[in-house]
Order: structure tokens, then C-alpha cells, then sequence
């Protein structure tokens, strides 16, 4: 593919060095890492950590940033360039123009199992030792790959793709446009239990999950159902691996979350929010919209909207910086206090 085609279908470009010289135009034949890149591929550069690449990358052409050093650099060196605000977004969809993921071509394997009380759209593919109870509902174009599982009353939309070996509990709802990878648990009942002089008593879990259009599930994690109402997953909704979202969660719209994300149940998460990897996040908080939340951040409160919570138990970031501060010069303090204490009366 000539790097002028890649350029004009990205629809980022603010420069190029095609502009300069539109004869050098390589054949581009895939996209590699900048430090591995090799001659006839595409890469990027992303912040300043990357940018001394620029002098040895083998890369037949590069997504730069608007930096006129760089371009000058990459020009010097006989690399095609073209230059936008957001290379990593470019790059992305030029990773996209040379791969596309696995999906099946529709068709029921002789294996599958579907109840006839399931209801199942044009161009389906359900894949080996599927198996589809009574009441499911199935989208056009839905993906559902060996050995998944859909109890009864479930109802997956338009396009989504449930990957090998997930399990969608009864009555969850899916929307169109989602992923729910491998190892995922969605609907499962929640952990409620009620505490009695004669020990744990169970609360039924009869409440149904909601994931809305656009939502990615990663591999191994966990939505659970509420003892009553709904957990709900907001649209374009983002979880990693090993996320957990218990019983009863609200999480919006836009939301990303790292891996080993844990919430407890009846977690309020607003629009926009991102968690970083091992955020955990107490019963019944409330996660404001746009509030970011530090890896390993454990949250036992409110949050407000736009802050940034670090630490465990999670301060305001600022905050947590100078009392981090203050922690690593404990051992002085301590023995700046034994020496006043020498001469107290």
C-alpha cells in the first residue's frame, strides 16, 4: 500500500513530506514498533521519550507529531513523514488497514446447541459446543464463538462478538457493537449474603446485568446481577482484563478501566472516568465524572467530578505527591526526634 493511500485514509494529517517531494512515496507493507520498525513499514512517535528514534529507526515512514525538528530529522534521513496532532490515533488506524481480527463466517457448527425457543438474526455464526437456552435473542451479525454459554432470556445485539468460553448468565442484556472476550463472566449472581445468629444467610441475586452499545469486556472479568434492579454498563464503556463489577454498579458512558479494576457493589461511576490498573473502590462510592484514579488507588469515598485520586486510602494526586514526600524522609525525621528528645526535661 503506497504511504500516500495510508495518508489520505488516517484523515489526520495536518503535513506531510508528500507536499515537498510526492515522488518518494514507499510501498508500506505493514506497521511495526518504532525501535523494531524495518524497512517497507510504518510507525509513530508518540511524547518525548520516543523522539531520538527518529535518527535510527529503520521505518520507511513515520506519524509525527507537528514537531518541525522532527520532520526536518525524518526528511534528512530519506523517511516519509506526515505529521498530526494525535499520532497514536493515527497510528491506530493505520494498524487497521493491514489487520483485521479472526471472525468466522456465518453459519452454525453441527455441534452448537440452540433451543428452538431462541431467536437467532440473519448472518449469525455460533461456533463448536455453543450452547443457546430458551428465550435467548440474537442480533444480525452476532459472533458467538466455541464453547460459549447464553442462559435463557439473554439478548445480544446487532454485530457483538462473544469470545470462546464466556458465560452470559440469564436475562442479561447486551447491546450492539460489543466485544465480551474469553473468560467472561456477565450476570453471574452477585455476593449477597445476610449475616443471622446462625450464620450467612443468601439473598437471591434477581437482578440482571445491562451492557450498553460499544462495550469491550475483557478477558476473565466479571459483571455481576443485584439482588434486585439492575447493574449497567454505559455505552463505549471500556473494561480491561480481571475487571470486577459487582452487584448493583452504575457505570457510565466512556469509561476505561485497567486491569485488576475491582468495585464493590452499588458503585456509582460517572461519565468518562478512568481507572488505572488494581483501583479498588469501596461499597456505595460515587465516582465523579471525568475523575481519574491512579493505579493501585483504593477509594473508600466520593469522588468529586475531574479529580485525581492517587494512594491507598486515594488522596487528591497533589496531596498524595507531598505526603509521599514526607514518607520518604521519615527515617530522618525519626531521628531528627530522638536527638530533641535528648534534651527535653
Amino acid at each position: 500500500m503506497k504511504f500516500s493511500t495510508i495518508a489520505a485514509k488516517v484523515q489526520l494529517t495536518v503535513a506531510s513530506s508528500l507536499t515537498a517531494n510526492p515522488d518518494h512515496d514507499p510501498d508500506i507493507a505493514g506497521v511495526m514498533a518504532v525501535e523494531q520498525a524495518s524497512a517497507g513499514t510504518l510507525s509513530y512517535i508518540e511524547g518525548g521519550k520516543f523522539t531520538s528514534f527518529v535518527a535510527t529507526t529503520q521505518a520507511s515512514a513515520l506519524i509525527l507529531p507537528q514537531n518541525p525538528i522532527l520532520q526536518a530529522q525524518a526528511t534528512d534521513r530519506g523517511i516519509a513523514w506526515l505529521s498530526t496532532p494525535d499520532p497514536r490515533l493515527a497510528f491506530a488506524r493505520a494498524i487497521a488497514l493491514f489487520y483485521t481480527p479472526y471472525q468466522p463466517a456465518p453459519g452454525i457448527h453441527p455441534t452448537a446447541v440452540i433451543d428452538p425457543g431462541a431467536t437467532v438474526g440473519d448472518s449469525v455464526s455460533i461456533g463448536a459446543h455453543a450452547v443457546i437456552q430458551a428465550g435467548v435473542r440474537l442480533g444480525n451479525g452476532v459472533c458467538i464463538h466455541p464453547n460459549v454459554v447464553l442462559y435463557p432470556g439473554v439478548q445480544v445485539g446487532d454485530r457483538t462478538v462473544l469470545h470462546a468460553n464466556c458465560v452470559i448468565h440469564e436475562r442479561t442484556q447486551i447491546g450492539s457493537d460489543c466485544a465480551i472476550h474469553s473468560g467472561a463472566v456477565v450476570g453471574a449472581e452477585g455476593f449477597g449474603f445476610v449475616p443471622t445468629p446462625q450464620g450467612w444467610e443468601k439473598m437471591e441475586q434477581s437482578g440482571m446485568v445491562v451492557i450498553e452499545d460499544g462495550v469491550r469486556v475483557g478477558s476473565n472479568s466479571t459483571i455481576d446481577r443485584p439482588a434486585v434492579g439492575t447493574t449497567r454498563v454505559g455505552r463505549g464503556t471500556k473494561l480491561d482484563n480481571l475487571v470486577h463489577i459487582a452487584h448493583g454498579c452504575q457505570v457510565g458512558e466512556g469509561v476505561v478501566m485497567a486491569g485488576q479494576v475491582g468495585m464493590a457493589g452499588g458503585v456509582t461511576i460517572g461519565n468518562r472516568v478512568v481507572l488505572a490498573g488494581q483501583v479498588g473502590i469501596a461499597n456505595q462510592a460515587v465516582i465523579g465524572d471525568g475523575a481519574i484514579a491512579t493505579a493501585k488507588a483504593g477509594i473508600h469515598g466520593d469522588v468529586a467530578p475531574g479529580e485525581i485520586v492517587a494512594g491507598m486510602p486515594a488522596l487528591p494526586h497533589k496531596v498524595f505527591l507531598k505526603a509521599s514526600a514526607v514518607y520518604r524522609r521519615l527515617p530522618e525525621m525519626y531521628k531528627t526526634i530522638q536527638r530533641l528528645q535528648k534534651h527535653l526535661p
